[in-house]
């Protein structure tokens, strides 16, 4: 039994495994200011709710955007589980053929994303991974990575549109009941939705256009994948708990 933990910008993704199975995963906010004890306290209680024996739990593996948390959550697990979680960065075994500029510069993030997506599907294939930031990781046919694309994510980009603005308001997300609305929240949540449903689609039919031949399989992961890919016209799987498989199948490689 291991944990798998994501921290992206805004949340942390933590899982539990035991095998293939996925026992229990639960989202917390991603908090610079908390000490390695506070996340411990936190990673401790969800054990308890969800009734896992932690003395049971032989290692964790880690993906951390966020370079100042990564050594204060490697402690917070130590405390919690009394091993040293494997960190994903260089050096570590994961299987990719990176075909990047430098593939030194490749997010953790990204890395984890497509060993679970190569392991799982069909290639060639594009990963979609919609947080803060939206990614998109593009694997060939014969298993290479060859790059992607980084864009703002669907919450970023609302709140900066309405920070820049002196009359649109901050809105929740949610889907408006048509894509030509008549007032100035819909017509926000439509371009933001429906606007970034129409850029997936858009960048499938580039890629393809690029690499000469169809995608096989497009996946999405992230937590607002949910809310976007019920509206493209593309076939979009949607993976809620990609990162954590790919992180137990990187420690696994590296166990």
């Amino acid at each position: 039994m291991i944990f798998a933990i994501d921290v992206g910008n805004t949340h942390i993704v933590l899982g539990c495994m035991e095998g293939d199975a996925l026992l229990f995963t639960a989202r917390v906010h991603t908090d610079r200011a908390k000490t390695a004890d506070e996340y411990a306290l936190i990673f401790r209680d969800l054990c308890d709710l969800h009734q896992i024996d932690r003395k049971k739990v032989t290692g964790a593996g880690l993906s951390c955007v966020v370079s100042e948390l990564s050594d204060t959550l490697c402690r917070a697990v130590e405390l919690v589980i009394h091993h040293r979680p494997l960190v994903v960065g260089a050096g570590i075994k994961t299987g990719l053929n990176i075909k990047i500029d430098d593939p030194g510069q490749l997010g953790a993030d990204l890395v984890v994303a497509a060993v679970a997506a190569t392991a799982k599907h069909p290639k060639p294939l594009i990963i979609f991974d919609m947080g803060t930031a939206n990614t998109m990781s593009v694997i060939d046919r014969d298993g290479r990575f060859l790059g992607g694309a980084i864009l703002a994510g669907l919450r970023l980009s609302v709140d900066s549109l309405s920070a820049g603005t002196s009359q649109l308001p901050r809105i929740q997300l949610a889907v408006p009941p048509r894509v030509v609305c008549s007032n100035t929240v819909e017509c926000m949540q439509s371009g933001a939705l429906y606007g970034h449903a129409a850029m997936l689609d858009g960048l499938i039919d580039r890629v393809e256009a690029e690499l000469g031949e169809p995608i096989a399989t497009v996946v999405a992961t992230g937590g607002l994948a949910h809310m976007v890919v019920p509206l493209c016209r593309r076939d979009i799987t949607v993976e809620e708990d990609l990162m954590l498989q790919g992180l137990k199948l990187i420690y696994d490689k590296n166990s």
